[in-house]
């Protein structure tokens, strides 16, 4: 059985819809907890593919989240070898410093429920053709990025012009969310509440709003994920 390490970056942040995927795929996963100190290895050690997740960090404070720079690393190792790389959040961020690209402070954070258009390079993707033009899919992010060199882009928001992108056939990195759950969102606004409250935020309606969004954002969550993780095993 093919298994998948996972870069953890906090205790809520798990893979959600993402781990529904792998399973469906028959594929075992490894949580390297990256929030509780776990080292970063060099390379994949044989695994089947790398999935990074997000985060509370930036890439670009690097000596005040030096583990980001191993991480960075093996990105540009699992890439070389040319492994299945899947990037969320501060995972796409990650990938996409590794690729060379600019990662920088949003002009505003993009936190709650918005509209993602794909763009037209999504109707032949792998990943994304067949699925709607336009979804609503979950945000937590202040950190924007440029679209990698000889990466494709795949999807944007209003206020973001790289939400998704390709690099290669294998390494994909998704800014937006479409693995939360109602667990992961709870464990997340009852952590950050407070923060969320002084940026005028209200954690509270983006609970309300989730019982309207996730139930398709969790049908094209799976069609993403399943498909990423389907031809994984036995590669």
């Amino acid at each position: 059985m093919a298994k998948i390490l996972v870069l953890q970056h906090h205790p809520a942040e798990n893979l959600g819809a993402i781990g529904d995927a792998l399973e469906e795929a028959a594929l075992a996963w490894q949580y390297l907890r990256v929030y509780d100190g776990a080292p970063i290895p060099k390379d994949l050690h044989g695994a089947g593919g790398l999935i990074v997740m997000g985060g509370s960090e930036s890439v670009y404070q690097l000596d005040r989240h030096p583990h980001l720079r191993d991480e960075i690393a093996l990105i540009e190792s699992a890439l070389k070898a040319d492994k299945p790389i899947l990037g969320v959040c501060l995972g796409s961020q990650l990938l996409a410093a590794a690729l060379g690209a600019e990662v920088r402070r949003g002009t505003q954070r993009e936190i709650g429920w918005f509209p993602v258009r794909l763009a037209d390079a999504a109707a032949d993707d792998r990943l994304f053709r067949q699925l709607p033009r336009e979804f609503v899919a979950a945000h937590w992010h202040s950190d924007v990025f440029d679209l990698p060199r000889g990466a494709t882009a795949l999807a944007a928001s209003e206020r973001t012009p790289v939400q998704a992108y390709r690099h290669g056939e294998r390494a994909y990195g998704l800014l937006f969310h479409a693995e939360k759950t109602r667990e992961i969102l709870g464990a997340l606004i009852a952590e950050f509440g407070d923060g969320l409250k002084r940026a005028g935020i209200d954690g509270d309606a983006i609970m309300l709003e989730a019982e309207r969004h996730l139930p398709a954002l969790g049908r094209i969550g799976a069609t993403i994920f399943g498909r990423w993780a389907g031809p994984i095993q036995g590669t």
